[in-house]
């Protein structure tokens, strides 16, 4: 009873929680806003798609840089005020780019996102810290749904006031300041707490917070045989997904011939269940990981296989069969996202709490390296290779991700321990 009461009853946990939702709902949607407002920026500057595309890259770049230097600080010091400084770094650069007079101030400028993009692993890592285990997985897949989400909001914010305000009033006034705005909202009511207080074998420990970041822990990472194949997992399994996820509007429209209505009205539906499908995967995967330690593995890998064989049938649906076609992928929408709250909740599950943000810091790192090189290896190729290798792609992509899966089912998952 005293152990339940333990894990229920956290204070600030759920103030924390939504603080931490409309952060990243709110962030996102303004790092995805560039996508709508692509031509009223290449109008004001009179710049080139290749121009364009470089601003993405470079925020690309700088976000993998730091990805690394955000993990170490935000084990060594107070979660909350390093992301309140990412918020502000957020609203601030954001201000900078709307008033940018020239291409490359706005190129810089944009650049300089990047470092508030990879502040998200101290999130992760202080959320852990105010849910136990077995509701980490139901807690990130809620966190993530702020995901899916962020395209329709993106996609609302570009229409209701891009339109009639202007890219630059877009960002001055509304994201800009929304991010200054949050900064002040987490340094005021989100509080740190001592790493690994919610974990069960480490109860009985006292003073947690005499265990302190060392790099000789972090290389400790890559001698787990489980992060190593979940290192692997995040690697390959971007390759075909960023594929799908960048392609698709383009295949709907170009390979099966849809209006811009049509492409609306598929989607939208296919992007609210997926949206479910975060925080369901992560409820199934707390419910098996209190029965077996291999739990969350199981129901990622779960979902990854019914999503191959749904995708496999809903690519081959006629491309007359409208109807068919958009039941089938809302379903497979439902169980693609299955694998995300449990790679990461898996993360914290064999990680010391000293080093999770590093530990997520790294495997953010690892994909965004195989998001960059999917996209350049894509891009290299000729326009019909290009093509079918993304029709080869949309049959193939479950095998693809699934097979670091299939590895972890051996992999052992040691729980963390303390003396």
């Amino acid at each position: 009873m005293e152990e339940k009461a333990r894990e229920i009853v956290v204070k600030g946990a759920r103030s924390t929680f939504w603080i931490m939702f409309c952060f990243m709902l709110l962030h996102q949607a303004d790092k995805l806003l560039i996508g709508p407002l692509t031509t009223q920026i290449m109008d004001t500057f009179k710049i080139s798609h290749t121009q364009m595309g470089a601003v993405t890259t470079g925020a690309l770049i700088v976000g993998a840089i730091f990805y690394p230097i955000w993990g170490w600080l935000y084990d060594k010091f107070s979660r909350p005020k390093l992301l309140a400084l990412a918020s502000f770094l957020w609203g601030a650069s954001t201000w900078l780019n709307a008033i940018a007079p020239t291409y490359p101030i706005f190129l810089a400028t944009r650049a300089g996102t990047g470092i508030d993009d990879s502040s998200y692993p101290g999130l992760y890592s202080l959320i852990s810290d105010y849910y136990p285990p077995k509701k980490r997985g139901k807690i990130y897949g809620f966190l993530q749904v702020a995901q899916p989400f962020v395209y329709l909001v993106g996609m609302i914010l570009a229409l209701a006031f891009g339109a009639v305000y202007g890219w630059r009033n877009v960002f001055f006034y509304l994201t800009g300041s929304l991010g200054i705005i949050v900064s002040f909202i987490i340094f005021l009511f989100v509080k740190d707490r001592p790493r690994g207080s919610t974990e069960p074998e480490l109860s009985s420990v006292q003073h947690l917070e005499r265990f302190k970041f060392s790099w000789k822990t972090v290389g400790g990472l890559f001698k787990k045989k489980s992060l190593i194949i979940l290192f692997l997992q995040g690697f390959i399994g971007v390759f075909p997904w960023n594929v799908i996820t960048y392609w698709f509007f383009d295949y709907l429209k170009t390979e099966r011939g849809y209006s811009d209505t049509q492409t609306l009205l598929t989607m939208v539906p296919a992007v609210l269940i997926l949206a479910a499908g975060y925080p369901l995967g992560g409820a199934l995967g707390d419910r098996l990981f209190r029965k077996t330690p291999k739990g969350r593995v199981i129901v990622g890998a779960a979902g990854v296989a019914i999503g191959a064989v749904l995708l496999w049938i809903t690519m081959n649906i006629p491309l007359a069969a409208h109807l068919p076609f958009g039941i089938m992928l809302c379903a497979t929408a439902l169980f693609i996202p299955f694998a995300s709250p449990n790679v990461l909740s898996s993360f914290y599950d064999v990680t010391e709490p000293e080093i999770r943000s590093t530990t997520n810091a790294v495997q953010n790192f690892i994909e965004a390296a195989g998001s960059a090189l999917a996209h350049s290896w894509l891009e290299s190729l000729p326009i019909k290779a290009r093509s079918e290798t993304r029709s080869s792609l949309y049959a193939r992509w479950p095998g693809l991700h699934a097979l670091p899966f299939s590895s972890l089912r051996g992999a052992l998952f040691p729980r963390i321990s303390r003396t």
